[in-house]
């Protein structure tokens, strides 16, 4: 049987391949690292997270927790490997971001049908192919993708990463291990902030010096990934209403609930570095040293790597994809991951899993199933893929784009469990006709 080709060995490119070799299709996976490393990346392993470690929140009333049950049900390599390497996060799926990558590196290199190509490709390979080189694609491979889509402009945006800090050097007399409401273990380090210090840290965080970023504009920010030094500017209130709200999280040494919050999350499984929940930013690196220790707990703050800005970019799909992330021209090239304008890991990897599940079944010469919109695998397909919409931007999975039930459930927790349990009912579904 002719092999498949997967350009990209992140989250996408990984799944898609992985999900081919099960059902017994041949790849070729491609993958630039470690011969040429984009600028936010470090290590020579698959499937490197260069931002966040969470995988975000794993209650099934939550619009991402029900897409990580859909994908675990249908034997997903990405949450099999996360499961795997998880750190404690309370409610969220958090991993050690080396051990991961470093499975997922091993279970790609070791499947009997996936054969590894270093190097970086310049040029849209011969169909069937997969896609999946990222919001960083490469210059060369960006200028082949616009080529091929005769000319098509991408859309931009600007993406952030987060400080990473040794948890020896955090003042836990100021900060305490909690998670929000109590929910799940304690799994957070908290860091409290009085009224003044907060308006003193707002002060300098939007008046600090911002690193240089080609082409930077506020309106470009995500709004998913918007650095802190973005929202202090639009207001003194926005980051208490943001990732430093403090609802829910109780000091025990005052009894009392502080003004601002400022969480830490363990970032490998040793629990020796943490990251500092939502503070992407693009400062400069003394800045970000400079500005971060006015938080109290943090004032003698070890940064181990500070925090980075890149330019994601992303694909007109409703123009150009189809359901099953393919060119609507030749259905044996499709696209996966960022580029195709899902965002966040989770969605990432449900489109690498969609893509190359229906190409398996394209290059056998069956017709591909459907997941409907009732699942968040497929309204995630049938997001990206909808000409309708007229501003097309980056999306996260969220209840808003499933199929609403079509009758009344009392309390918004229990509507969207209902919802989980239907997709779920599909997602078992689609595995029996598939076994």
């Amino acid at each position: 049987m002719r092999p498949v080709t997967v350009v990209g060995a992140g989250l996408a490119g990984c799944e898609a391949s992985w999900q081919l070799a099960q059902r017994g299709i041949p790849v070729e996976l491609f993958e630039m690292k470690p011969t040429k490393m984009s600028p936010a990346h470090h290590s020579p392993n698959f499937a490197e997270l260069v931002c966040s470690n969470s995988l975000r929140g794993d209650r099934l009333e939550n619009a991402v927790g029900l897409l990580k049950e859909e994908l675990r049900k249908l034997d997903s390599l990405i949450l099999s490997c996360a499961d795997a390497t998880k750190v404690e996060a309370g409610g969220a799926l958090a991993v050690d971001r080396h051990g991961f990558s470093a499975l997922v590196t091993e279970r790609i290199r070791s499947h009997p049908l996936i054969h590894i190509n270093s190097g970086e490709v310049t040029a849209i390979p011969e169909a069937p192919v997969i896609i999946a080189t990222g919001p960083l694609t490469s210059e060369a491979m960006g200028e082949a993708i616009r080529q091929y889509f005769g000319g098509e402009d991408y859309l931009n945006f600007f993406d952030a990463a987060a400080p990473l800090i040794t948890y020896e050097s955090i003042d836990m007399d100021k900060a305490w291990f909690a998670s929000r409401y109590d929910r799940g273990s304690a799994d957070y380090i908290n860091c409290a902030m009085e009224e003044t210090e907060y308006r003193e840290f707002v002060r300098e965080l939007a008046a600090a010096q911002e690193a240089e970023v080609h082409g930077f504009e506020d309106a470009k920010v995500f709004e998913g990934c918007m650095p802190v030094e973005v929202m202090a500017r639009r207001g003194l209130d926005t980051l208490r209403y943001g990732p430093l709200k403090p609802v829910g999280l109780r000091n025990p040494k005052t009894g009392k609930e502080p003004y601002a919050v400022v969480q830490l999350r363990k970032d490998n499984a040793a629990g020796s570095i943490y990251n500092l929940v939502g503070f992407q930013t693009h400062l400069r690196f003394p800045e970000q040293k400079r500005v971060f220790s006015m938080i109290p707990a943090l004032a003698n703050a070890e940064f181990v790597r500070y925090g980075v800005m890149h330019r994601n970019t992303f694909l007109q799909s409703p123009k150009l994809l189809d359901t099953n992330y393919a060119d609507r021209r030749n259905p044996l090239v499709a696209f996966a991951g960022q580029m195709t304008g899902v965002e966040g890991y989770v969605e990432s990897t449900a489109s690498g899993f969609w893509a190359g599940v229906s190409m398996a079944y394209k290059v056998r010469g069956e017709s591909v199933p459907t997941l409907t919109k009732q699942t968040a695998i497929g309204a995630l397909a049938h997001y990206i893929s909808d000409s309708s919409l007229t501003e097309f931007q980056p999306m996260n999975v969220n209840f808003g784009i499933l199929e609403p039930l079509g009758y009344r459930v009392k309390g918004k927790a229990n509507k969207n469990l209902a919802i989980a349990d239907r997709a779920l009912e599909e997602i078992e579904a689609f595995k029996a006709t598939e076994k």
